[in-house]
């Protein structure tokens, strides 16, 4: 494995920066890493030369995804069916419907500082027509129903689940999730749409618990909507919410770290900024994407890679994708952990 400075890995090296919530004592999240003395037990590709895994490992990185290595989902497989479900994406923003003013670049040394050195908001000018489109209008819908603190349980209204399912039954209809859909069914892990979309609404919307209070956070509301956690932003990943937020007032844009290469939407930005009191380090987000590309590619890798970075490539650029896993959730039976956080990278 490469060696690369903190900040810059997710750049340089593909892998990814993010709150990592794992045990030291458990593979969850850890499979393949660096060897690592301070840790107790280890989840690297020498581990079992030297007797020294951690008790999960053969369980959690003995395969890839959720399948054996017979029929495990390779490098080139992920990468040939991102590209297709980035060609699948006509519902994203066109060029003129964003105006980004992304204005100081930092160094990853300074993502610290918490120093506001964009006196300007990041968007511009945002084509608010594109929020009617059916899978933006649902999406929208879900991003109030979530408290943001951790620790304290979410309770959903029978509108609000109705809400879920409606977003699930839009994004089912796009280009987009059926070509991922039709990948997964070629590949086994499903055997029907309805047996997708029902793993999908487990893994995205089933409850967990975070903090203090059981059922306090979910996938979708980690990643899409944001939480605060200990005086800190984590997850909070779309440029939606973003956008919604900083023209409210209640997000403050204060620098990126990183522009991707791409010349039209979807782009990826690794900025800095604060939401409402609460800092963001490092908030990476693909910009000017669909709700269902998101939501496709994030499920994509979770399912094909949990816990690892998933290489894809949009466009004919690389990209990885970092997912998270989390044990304190009944999702799967035990069979397989809730995603926690993505993080999105060009390498």
């Amino acid at each position: 494995m490469r060696t690369c400075v903190p900040l810059l890995v997710a750049m340089l090296c593909g892998l990814a920066w993010a709150d990592l919530y794992s045990a030291p004592n458990s593979c969850h999240g850890r499979c393949w890493e660096a060897f690592d003395r301070h840790h107790p037990c280890h989840c690297n590709a020498r581990c079992q030369e030297f007797g020294n895994c951690c008790e999960d490992f053969e369980s959690l990185c003995g395969h890839e995804g959720f399948s054996h290595s017979s029929d495990a989902i390779t490098k080139e497989e992920l990468r040939s069916v991102s590209e297709k479900i980035y060609r699948a994406d006509t519902n994203k923003a066109q060029k003129e419907d964003i105006i980004l003013n992304s204005q100081n670049r930092i160094s990853p040394s300074e993502t610290r500082d918490q120093v506001d050195r964009c006196p300007e908001p990041l968007f511009t000018y945002v084509n608010e027509k594109l929020f009617s489109k059916p899978t933006y209008a649902a999406f929208i819908n879900l991003l109030n129903n979530y408290q943001r603190a951790t620790g304290r349980g979410e309770h959903f209204t029978a509108q609000q689940l109705a809400e879920q399912d409606t977003f699930l039954r839009e994004a089912m209809k796009t280009a987009v999730m059926k070509e991922l859909y039709g990948f997964l069914h070629q590949q086994n892990r499903y055997s029907s749409e309805q047996e997708f979309v029902n793993d999908l609404k487990n893994m995205w919307f089933g409850l967990y618990s975070r903090g203090s209070e059981e059922g306090d956070s979910s996938g979708f509301e980690h990643v899409f909507s944001g939480e605060v956690k200990k005086g800190k932003v984590t997850g909070f990943h779309n440029w939606i919410r973003f956008y919604m937020q900083e023209k409210e007032g209640l997000v403050d844009y204060y620098s990126h770290i990183y522009d991707g290469p791409w010349d039209s939407y979807p782009d990826v930005l690794a900025m800095q900024f604060n939401w409402d009191g609460y800092y963001k380090e490092v908030g990476s987000a693909f910009i000017g994407s669909s709700p269902e590309f998101e939501f496709a590619l994030y499920s994509l890798c979770f399912i094909a890679r949990p816990g690892k970075v998933c290489p894809l490539s949009l466009g004919g650029h690389p990209l990885t994708i970092q997912t998270y896993t989390w044990d304190k959730s009944t999702y799967g039976n035990g069979k397989k952990y809730i995603a926690t956080a993505y993080v999105v990278s060009s390498t």
